[in-house]
């Protein structure tokens, strides 16, 4: 099938997918870190107590995602993810009105649980399922909503906020939540459940069977992913949460920093795409252990950088990383342990990653507390994936053959 029939045949799921990715914006880290400055002032937090509190909330939602997550093997997109952006309408007007520090750890699990953890964890999972010869194709086409969140939300919020107040912008973005909602039901009038394609449909993982959850997390393939895993969500999440400050060390204005984001979602999006279609004709385990090699570049580029270029250079390798990022972790779940209980398993591979999010701000919030500048985190969190992909490398190299044929 050519792409403009591929297009043609599955709009109503490939925009659905849109949408949620696209709505998953308001609760990650590149979205709220946007408001650092006016929250942390707003409650006279430190960067290290900020972090914290970031990382309380956040590890809370990955604790919930392995339960949650789930349910995406036994209810509607549309059902569940009307529900989801609901709730993520309401912590989004909860950030507006919260007026006391100590509820920021409740809202934050709201916002990274609703958002970042199941509005994203639905989409993906359904493209998994939902797609099998042209899984990358249709994580990659999904997935844009990711990259249009990213181009085009930190521009405009941070322009709207030279005049409107930062907590009336958290309950416009509330008001865009809950208008997904009759978008995404209209959308999926038609849609397939998990339960009609519980016999057919499916593809096996390694040694030609479905693996569940438990059985996955006791393989030893997953333990050689979970640094994988963890380090751009870690790490990632800490650069854009942490992006005032860095403008600041930097010596360039937030707004100029802000103005490198389009580039990098265009990077994104162009390695989002290549990714996609690379991996429908040579397969997910050609590729998955080069993957977070730009991250290496990217890092050493923002620890040395002194110009406007060096930024330039590492938003173009952090950008090729987050969009291969976006399409081969998914399709690795489902082409290695198989597509039946896809949900499950994802789920507990997104609470890891959400784990990651977590720790990621934390951790380096303390360090620039402690006095430990972000240049020097960031030389430290290049040799991090230099070691993430020695680990890949040795773990796909013993699990490929154990692939059935078609995907070796």
């Amino acid at each position: 099938m050519n792409t403009l029939a591929f297009l043609r045949e599955n709009a109503p799921w490939l925009t659905a997918g849109m949408l949620l990715t696209f709505l998953s914006s308001f609760g990650q880290t590149f979205f709220i870190s946007i408001f650092a400055g006016e929250i942390r002032e707003a409650f006279q937090l430190s960067h290290g107590e900020w972090g914290g509190i970031y990382t309380l909330g956040t590890t809370a939602s990955a604790a919930v995602m392995v339960w949650a997550g789930g349910l995406t093997d036994r209810f509607r997109v549309r059902a569940l993810g009307a529900i989801i952006l609901a709730m993520l309408a309401l912590a989004c007007v909860s950030m507006a009105l919260n007026p006391v520090w100590w509820l920021l750890p409740l809202v934050i699990f709201a916002l990274r649980f609703t958002g970042q953890g199941m509005t994203s964890h639905i989409a993906v999972v359904a493209m998994s399922r939902w797609f099998i010869a042209t899984r990358g194709k249709a994580l990659s086409i999904a997935t844009l909503g990711f990259a249009a969140g990213e181009a085009l939300l930190p521009l405009i919020f941070v322009s709207l906020m030279l005049s409107i107040d930062w907590r009336i912008l958290w309950i416009v973005a509330g008001f865009i939540a809950m208008a997904g909602i009759p978008i995404l039901v209209m959308l999926l009038r038609k849609e397939r459940t998990p339960q009609s394609m519980a016999g057919s449909d499916q593809s096996l993982g390694m040694e030609a069977r479905h693996w569940t959850r438990n059985q996955t997390f006791g393989h030893w393939l997953f333990w050689f992913m979970v640094p994988a895993l963890l380090g751009p969500s870690a790490f990632n999440t800490a650069f854009f949460f942490h992006q005032v400050h860095f403008a600041e060390v930097k010596s360039v204005s937030h707004f100029e920093l802000v103005a490198f984001f389009p580039f990098y979602t265009g990077i994104s999006i162009l390695a989002m795409v290549a990714s996609g279609w690379a991996l429908d004709k040579v397969g997910t385990a050609r590729l998955i252990p080069f993957m977070q090699l730009p991250m290496v570049v990217a890092f050493l580029f923002f620890a040395f950088a002194e110009s406007s270029l060096g930024l330039w250079l590492g938003f173009l390798f952090l950008g090729l990383n987050t969009g291969v990022n976006t399409t081969l972790p998914a399709a690795f779940w489902a082409e290695f342990y198989g597509t039946r209980f896809i949900g499950s398993i994802k789920a507990m591979a997104a609470a890891v990653m959400v784990l990651g999010s977590a720790i990621g701000p934390g951790i380096t919030g303390l360090g620039i507390d402690l006095g430990l500048g972000i240049e020097t985190q960031y030389i430290g969190v290049a040799l991090y994936f230099a070691f993430t992909t020695v680990l890949m490398s040795i773990g796909i190299a013993r699990a490929r053959p154990l692939l059935p044929a078609w995907a070796t």
